[in-house]
């Protein structure tokens, strides 16, 4: 039995780093016109810097996966022919591809590097497992509707191809991602399933009635709406044992639009929950789940990895991701600045939400995490300041200072016990 790997979503070139710093072994990436993720913000991976990611990721001595995974037409497919000396070139250690026609040009025109089929495959048993095997496929990203126990059977039935698993993130109310809501509610403008879902899920509904023009009434009274459609997020880390016994070599998280923090935090608990699940089986993980509590979330569910969906699975008053700390700052990497005549090291920072003097907060670095109290803020002439505000780039002192703080961020105390 080998450790599984711990695969994050790298949104962006900034993401891909401080994912890997913050303890993936490997991360997956897209560009625009042939990803299921859309970034239009940040850092963004495209044509032109693929490569640079690729090798960024390699540097840093984690593996990078590039998803070409939307399901193509045509000009798809031209559009892939085209650019395919720059997918070549940029060296993946993979390609996570759901269509066959993709999957053909991938085979043919750069046989070299692995093929990882999409969970958009909806790969069910170990009969569809081992029709991927022998179209040469290296690895499958199994459907999430899967249980434990079946992964374990498929595992058995097929003993020689990688298996990997979503064990944590936002879920589709649709068979493993196959959704049409997106392209009809926005007149095909949307389309889901290339790269930029609208997510009508998450939308607030009305039931009408047929018969009565203009009378509607809520389906579920709540003062936020009335959201039919909306999945918790997955969330399996109390169940890393159970999937490490399975058989699985590849833990996944989603979230390549989700937050640097967001990235940072989750990777940072499951590299830790991991390590401590695959020395001790018997471990009690409900620490790290209170820690996952702590990012943005709709509640947290089983999904199917325990049998049947749980009927409490749906999140029918919220629809976007309630976090249980509040993500305050971010350390730039610049040096630590001493004002002349004031003692100790100030750190510079750019606020993410407003923090004041003497806050008590939470520091996360790759290696630590601290709760300190904010001593003192100064802006870059050192003049004293009583908080810092939204996107302002100001220093601050600590009770205790962080031992790699290149890559550090602050957040509010935040809950301590599981919810």
């Amino acid at each position: 039995m080998k450790k599984p790997e711990l695969l994050m979503p790298a949104g962006n070139l900034e993401k891909l780093e401080y994912a890997v710093r913050y303890g993936a072994d490997a991360v997956y990436l897209g560009v625009v016109d042939f990803s299921l993720r859309a970034m239009r913000k940040g850092s963004l991976i495209t044509m032109e810097n693929l490569k640079e990611a690729v090798d960024l990721a390699h540097s840093l001595g984690a593996k990078a996966y590039v998803t070409l995974n939307i399901f193509a037409f045509n000009n798809d497919i031209k559009l892939l022919e085209e650019n395919i000396d720059v997918f070549k070139d940029a060296n993946p250690d993979a390609f996570i591809v759901s269509d066959f026609g993709i999957f053909n040009v991938l085979k043919e025109r750069i046989p070299q590097i692995p093929i990882h089929v999409s969970t958009q495959t909806n790969t069910l048993n170990y009969e569809a497992v081992k029709f991927w095997k022998n179209l040469g496929a290296s690895r499958v990203i199994l459907a999430r509707e899967l249980s434990i126990e079946d992964i374990a059977e498929i595992r058995r039935e097929v003993p020689d191809i990688e298996l990997e698993n979503f064990v944590h993130g936002a879920q589709c109310m649709s068979f493993s991602g196959r959704c049409m809501l997106s392209d009809y509610f926005t007149d095909g403008e949307r389309g889901a399933n290339h790269g930029n879902c609208s997510q009508p899920c998450r939308w607030s509904y009305e039931l009408v009635a047929k018969d009565r023009e203009n009378t509607s009434c809520e389906i579920v009274e709540t003062a936020r709406g009335s959201h039919i459609m909306s999945t918790k997020d997955l969330c399996l880390v109390e169940y890393l044992p159970e999937l490490i016994k399975a058989g699985t070599d590849s833990l996944k998280i989603e979230g390549r639009t989700k937050s640097l923090y967001y990235v940072s935090a989750v990777a940072k608990t499951y590299r830790q929950a991991i390590d401590e699940a695959f020395e001790n089986p018997e471990a009690d993980l409900t620490k790290y789940y209170t820690e996952l509590l702590k990012v943005g979330n709709r509640g947290y569910t089983t999904g199917f990895a325990l049998g049947k969906h749980p009927s409490d699975g749906y999140s029918h008053d919220i629809s976007s991701g309630l976090a249980g700390a509040d993500f305050l700052f971010e350390f730039l990497k610049e040096e630590k600045m001493n004002f002349a005549g004031v003692d100790g090291d100030f750190y510079k920072i750019r606020i993410k939400n407003k923090t004041l003097l003497n806050d008590e907060i939470e520091i996360i670095t790759p290696d630590e995490e601290l709760t300190v109290k904010v001593l003192e803020i100064r802006d870059e002439n050192g003049d004293e300041l009583a908080l810092g505000n939204t996107n302002d780039e100001i220093y601050m002192k600590f009770s205790q200072s962080p031992k790699n703080y290149k890559y550090a961020l602050a957040r509010t105390i935040g809950i301590k016990e599981r919810a």
